[in-house]
């Protein structure tokens, strides 16, 4: 007996609705095969390194083998990109939904979303995820009767039919009525699916013109490196106009790069005054990809390490193992508590160094309370191996503990000049964090550990062509200097011409 089949017969908009799936779904492949081959910053890394799932041990090891990492890249980026286009024109459609449904079949078994932490989930969902999704809508197209732009049944009966004389169609005379009429409405549904699939071109037309609109916007207006910070009206230094390298000095066993990154910008502490909406902006601003990108900026121009708020500690340890930066951070061991909590909490985050905030130091100060308290958060943190530092803003506390014989590793004080018109005293102005700086500069000056200066420019008040210079000729060892993404390579341009010449400075570099 012969096998009994069955030929699905689509309506017009049964049809239709099919190809507008197909198409989107192809879109959509193309779309993020195309943005990755453009960033030249884009690799899987991250994405295999933060699988915790079943097989987490083979992703992770594809990620740390930079050959086979790359192999992982290319494929990546062109199987998107061909899927994409098959997909879209309907080229070998079959092939095309079984290989992208094995894509994202990858994709979902590295990262499910119960795994992922909420800051990268993008829903509520607990299982169904949008990878998923569309790995079965892949797997309905592909086991449904081809309708492809080229259906090579066809096209092996048209070079069939213009191989003859005249390109005339033979018909056997052995057929029967029935199966001619089979015959001529296969060939209608075929050229059905042809014309249908002429919907592709629109779809096509209206994806390059976004694309070619894409790029010239951003070859429109300045961008960073690394970010899409971007503007029509200003424009901001890139890469390219990286004119020199920080040097570099160590505290302890620690290397740093003579002016570093703050955090006040990125944890939303943006000391605006009487502007009482900046802050939030602030915090809108940086999102989690925003602060991995300024750290991976501040990482290429040279700088190796931020200072952070002991809060902000998962933050930096998400950075390290989504991007593989090696950014540093020192941890002022506030914000999370008691002191003794703060201490352990960065230690076990990693801090390269550790300090007792200026906040804290000063509250001893006002409440009358006793500073050997300091000496013994030093030891604790001594004993966990990094070196240990007293942060100030009022110059009387360094003096209270140096009076009592404290000798901390490094000091993290505030240095600015107060030549800028909103530096005007007063309780209730957050505008001044250096109110004797002189004073601050010459005894600053008998001291002999190093010293970090922060608050150089005031919280944005002074040019850094001024703070910077004048905090390393008042001798300042580092200067800690809170900075957005677009900023970056302005600043670190000026601090390397800044210490490429001579300094008029009387304390002698301390390391």
């Amino acid at each position: 007996m012969k096998k009994l089949t069955s030929k699905i017969i689509f309506s017009n908009t049964q049809l239709l609705l099919v190809l507008l799936l197909r198409i989107l779904i192809g879109w959509h492949f193309l779309y993020e095969g195309i943005i990755k081959l453009l960033d030249p910053t884009w690799s899987a890394a991250s994405y295999l390194l933060y699988s915790d799932w079943i097989f987490s041990g083979v992703f992770h090891a594809m990620a740390e083998n930079a050959t086979v990492l790359s192999i992982v890249n290319f494929c990546n980026i062109w199987g998107l990109i061909l899927i994409g286009l098959a997909l879209m024109f309907g080229l070998f459609t079959r092939l095309a939904s079984i290989a992208g449904a094995c894509l994202l079949l990858l994709y979902y078994v590295a990262n499910p979303p119960f795994t992922l932490p909420d800051s990268m989930k993008e829903g509520t969902y607990m299982i169904i995820d949008k990878n998923l999704i569309e790995m079965i809508a892949l797997i309905i197209l592909a086991y449904l009767p081809s309708i492809s732009l080229v259906d090579w049944n066809t096209v092996k009966k048209l070079a069939a039919k213009l191989s003859r004389k005249g390109g005339k169609s033979e018909t056997s005379p052995h057929e029967y009525p029935c199966q001619m009429a089979a015959r001529e409405q296969k060939e209608t549904l075929e050229r059905r699916n042809f014309l249908y699939n002429l919907i592709s071109l629109p779809f096509a037309g209206i994806f390059t013109w976004s694309a070619v609109k894409a790029k010239t916007f951003k070859q429109g207006v300045a961008i960073d490196a690394i970010s899409g910070a971007t503007t029509r009206t200003f424009s901001f230094s890139n890469l390219e106009d990286l004119k020199g390298t920080l040097p570099y000095a160590k505290i302890g066993n620690v290397e740093l790069s003579r002016m570093f990154m703050g955090c006040n910008l990125i944890g939303g502490w943006a000391h605006s005054r009487d502007l009482i909406y900046v802050p939030d902006l602030v915090k809108k601003y940086h999102t989690q990809q925003k602060v991995f990108e300024t750290f991976q900026l501040g990482e290429q121009c040279g700088m190796n390490c931020i200072i952070l708020n002991t809060s902000l500690t998962p933050l930096i340890n998400a950075y390290w193992k989504e991007t593989r930066g090696k950014l540093q951070f020192i941890s002022d061991c506030a914000g999370v508590g008691d002191v003794e909590k703060g201490i352990q909490v960065s230690i076990d985050s990693g801090a390269a160094a550790c300090y007792i905030q200026g906040e804290i130091t000063e509250k001893i100060l006002r409440e009358g309370g006793s500073f050997e308290v300091v000496g013994e958060w030093l030891e604790k943190i001594r004993k966990q191996g990094v070196p240990a530092g007293i942060g100030a803003h009022s110059l009387e506390v360094i003096k209270r503990c140096v009076d009592i014989g404290l000798k901390p590793d490094y000091w993290v004080k505030t240095l600015h000049h107060t030549n800028y018109w909103s530096a005007k005293p007063a309780e209730q102005h957050d505008n001044i964090w250096c109110t004797n700086p002189e004073e601050t500069i010459a005894y600053m000056n008998g001291l002999e550990q190093p010293w970090i200066a922060f608050k150089v420019l005031a919280a944005g008040a002074i040019h850094p062509k001024e703070g910077f210079k004048y905090a390393f000729e008042g001798g300042a060892d580092f200067i800690c200097v809170g900075m957005y993404d677009f900023q970056i390579v302005d600043d670190v341009n000026i601090a390397s011409d800044i210490l490429s010449q001579p300094l008029n400075r009387q304390r002698p570099w301390r390391c």
